[in-house]
């Protein structure tokens, strides 16, 4: 089994196709290989935390970072469809402010790898999603910062034309320019 990268508009941030062996059983796929991983994406990570989260369509998560105990994130659709969004967030980046969004579904099993500086969020597109997630760190609440979904300085183009569900936490999220940033 061997693994497909694509580049995004941020450069560090890629888009992970598996190669899916089919038969009249099913399907198989190896969706994580740290051999693989670390030849096609140049970067040997050590994954520390597995996160599994469900919503319904509608439902906005994010854009969500950790200032201290960055994490970097291999995130996969196992049910549904997700408009997968990250924002650079280092300070001196030459792409710092810029986003990508990336549609994740069960259907292709395309994987989104997000390194640490970077906020991740995601829409759910479908009836209900199920995303599951690898971290490199661990979740610390008090390290955890929130980037309003919708900064105009952004100018994320969620594909919505009504106000998302979300929490309260999301709802307040910070803009950009008064954020904590990664130097």
């Amino acid at each position: 089994m061997s693994i497909r990268v694509f580049p995004t508009a941020l450069p560090d941030v890629l888009v992970i196709e598996p190669d899916v062996a089919r038969d009249m059983r099913g399907f198989f796929y190896e969706s994580f290989n740290a051999r693989d991983f670390a030849a096609h994406v140049q970067r040997d990570v050590t994954f520390v935390q597995d996160n599994h989260s469900q919503s319904s369509r509608g439902v906005l998560r994010g854009l969500h970072y950790q200032i201290e105990h960055a994490q970097g994130k291999l995130v996969r659709v196992i049910q549904g469809e997700v408009f997968d969004v990250v924002v650079d967030i280092r300070a001196g980046s030459a792409t710092f402010g810029k986003w990508t969004g990336t549609r994740l579904c069960a259907a292709d099993r395309r994987q989104l790898w997000i390194p640490p500086g970077f906020a991740h969020g995601f829409l759910t597109l479908s009836d209900s999603a199920e995303c599951l997630y690898k971290t490199t760190d661990y979740w610390y609440a008090e390290h955890e910062r929130t980037i309003l979904w919708n900064d105009p300085d952004i100018g994320i183009e969620w594909p919505i034309d009504v106000l998302p569900i979300m929490s309260a936490k999301d709802a307040a999220g910070r803009r950009l320019r008064e954020a904590d940033l990664f130097k």
